[in-house]
């Protein structure tokens, strides 16, 4: 009888100060191992061994960064997770603007090009929907029922340059203050999206009676009813079945003038890119997220915009950014924003380490320390030019921050609000998401997840395991980034995703 000698077990260490290596493969005691420690117990792949002891108190090292400390002595070979490791506070040294850059930026005639939708004011969509806003949760069924009723008519047959009709509906606008954060949060997405250069034209439905009202938007914004942006109430139209005809009527007004859009060559300093991750895994530091920083840094020379977001997924890791700070400003309205949210969180009974997820825990995230490190690799190595409130415009070129909660969809809205054109997701476990009306490009960070979910993934980073460098990683999305912004569906597009996922952020209570 032959003896099957099975390869040895591969490992990562990712700097040479970490006291962990990352299973690439699942270890087992008796399996021959990359590092050469036989492993005390079963290692799953994508979690961490320790490699040397580790007393209890002592910092847990990964990407050369603290992740943890060590709850209990652990020994080489032993499983590094949350039976054995704990979170506490740390000193972290902000440097704020010691490592900021010059970015050099390529002239436009040395940029790379997609075909887009040049807009009057200068700004650039990747898609030309008409949409369906509402002010209030009450006004969002007689939404849904305009944009089935254009869907039942057909009529964007004969307009074949428009993208479709979506209803993005939510669940606020009433029982809320009329002034402060939330409210403030809610008029800059209304506005965001409206004014999103992916939308052609709006119309904005609402009940009559709530605390947004729609008129003090269009008075503190200075809109008026024309061409691309039209405003009804039900309460005023005339009941549900009114409001439908004149909704329908509204957008059929519209379609003629969205319809002479034409796409045109246009340089990539027009794309805004939303950077975004969710369903994590322990590779997701190591492969896609590092692999996306490469694309957002050559989007940067490029001379386009890329936005980071997710606070409480970047808390740990925050001292990275500052350091990039263009200035010292900007770095310490970054840390202004990690101190709210610890009191937020404190406030309503909360901690920021209620990250990483279940899912996340299982695909080998321990702490939310070890999570920010990998979330932050997405935004690469530019500097951090500037940092924006949730759904604020973003105004600046080169890589930025917005401040958002880490829940996927509330942190895309933020960041589609703000003006992205395009946004990249990132997910270890697979998560399924989609985003109207900036198209979502999905990158699985294992090779398992990429065949497991083929249907949802654009891209598969889990060859970086195998030796593709991050480089040429980096490349590929870029490369999508351009083909998908010049009309070819994302998978998330084209298996009908983005309708439901318009969700802004609710911040203080509801009456």
């Amino acid at each position: 009888m032959l003896d099957i000698v099975s390869p040895a077990a591969r490992t990562l260490k990712l700097q040479p100060e970490d006291n962990v290596v990352v299973a690439v493969d699942t270890l087992e005691p008796g399996r021959a191992n990359a590092v050469g420690i036989d492993p005390r117990a079963r290692v799953p792949k994508g979690h961490k061994m320790a490699i040397v002891p580790i007393e209890v108190g002592a910092p847990i090292l990964k990407f050369g960064q603290i992740i943890g400390f060590a709850s209990t002595p652990i020994a080489p070979g032993e499983w590094v997770h949350e039976h054995n490791v704990e979170m506490h506070d740390f000193t972290r040294d902000y440097q704020f603007a010691e490592g900021a850059k010059h970015e050099s930026v390529l002239p436009v005639e040395q940029q790379a090009t997609f075909q887009g939708f040049r807009r009057a004011n200068g700004r650039a969509g990747t898609r030309n929907y008409l949409a369906i806003l509402t002010s209030v949760n009450c006004s969002a069924t007689v939404a849904r029922f305009i944009a089935k009723e254009i869907e039942r008519s057909d009529v964007l047959r004969d307009y074949p340059n428009i993208d479709g009709v979506i209803a993005l509906v939510h669940g606020t606008g009433c029982g809320m203050a009329s002034k402060g954060e939330g409210f403030e949060a809610l008029k800059r997405t209304q506005w965001g999206y409206a004014s999103n250069p992916n939308i052609a034209g709006v119309l904005l439905v609402g009940l009559g009676c709530e605390v947004f009202q729609i008129g003090r938007m269009k008075q503190e914004y200075g809109l008026v009813d024309g061409d691309t942006f039209r405003t009804m109430t039900i309460q005023e139209t005339g009941g549900t079945r009114k409001t439908v005809e004149a909704g329908v009527a509204a957008l059929r007004d519209m379609m003629p003038a969205a319809n002479r859009a034409r796409r045109e060559t246009l340089p990539a300093s027009q794309l805004m890119l939303a950077l975004q991750c969710g369903g994590s895994d322990g590779y997701s530091g190591i492969t896609a997220n590092p692999a996306l920083g490469v694309a957002s840094d050559i989007l940067v020379r490029n001379g386009g915009t890329a936005i980071l977001s997710e606070t409480p997924e970047i808390y740990g890791a925050e001292h990275l950014l500052t350091r990039r700070a263009a200035t010292r400003e900007v770095g310490e309205k970054l840390v202004g924003m990690i101190k709210w949210w610890e009191d937020y969180t404190s406030r309503v009974g909360g901690e920021m380490n209620n990250n990483p997820s279940p899912g996340n825990k299982a695909g080998g995230l321990t702490t939310i320390l070890e999570k920010s490190l990998g979330a932050a690799a997405k935004g690469g190595t530019a500097t951090l030019a500037g940092v924006y409130h949730y759904a604020e415009p973003v105004t600046a070129k080169g890589f930025v921050f917005m401040d958002t909660p880490g829940y996927d969809p509330v942190a895309a809205t933020g960041q589609v609000a703000g003006g992205a054109n395009i946004l990249c997701f990132t997910t270890g476990r697979g998560s399924a998401y989609g985003c109207k009306p900036t198209p979502s490009i999905k990158l699985a960070t294992n090779s398992d997840v990429y065949r497991r979910m083929m249907d949802d993934m654009d891209i598969n980073c889990g060859d970086v395991l195998d030796g593709v460098s991050l480089e040429a990683k980096g490349q590929e999305i870029f490369e999508k980034i351009l083909t998908v912004a010049s009309g070819e569906p994302s998978k998330s597009e084209a298996l009908g995703y983005g309708d439901a996922e318009f969700v802004p952020w609710q911040i203080g209570a509801t009456m």
